[in-house]
């Protein structure tokens, strides 16, 4: 399960890039909301995933309250779960 994580906080993470600074600007800019539709859908499904899992993996990982709330912002910010994978998720595998 926890390799699952991993590999579903890689995809939210990259999805959510995607998003931010392909889709967005392309709809924007360029006036093109195909992108965005495109990816927002499996965003938003990897993201309620990447959450769902966190919380049931909170207790496998022994993560305090401080750990825990970590883990969860960063899946709202740009880069996030990548530094969790790399402080959190990296050592335990």
């Amino acid at each position: 399960m926890q390799s699952v994580f991993r590999l579903v906080a890689f995809l939210e993470g990259l999805s959510y890039l995607l998003l931010l600074f392909v889709a967005v600007p392309i709809k924007y800019i360029g006036g093109d909301p195909t992108y965005v539709k495109m990816l927002g859908m499996p965003h938003g499904l990897l993201f309620v995933a990447y959450v769902v899992l966190a919380f049931q993996l909170r207790s496998d990982y022994k993560w305090d309250a401080k750990s825990f709330r970590e883990v969860l912002i960063a899946s709202v910010l740009p880069f996030g779960t990548f530094f969790i994978d790399r402080k959190y998720l990296h050592a335990k595998n």
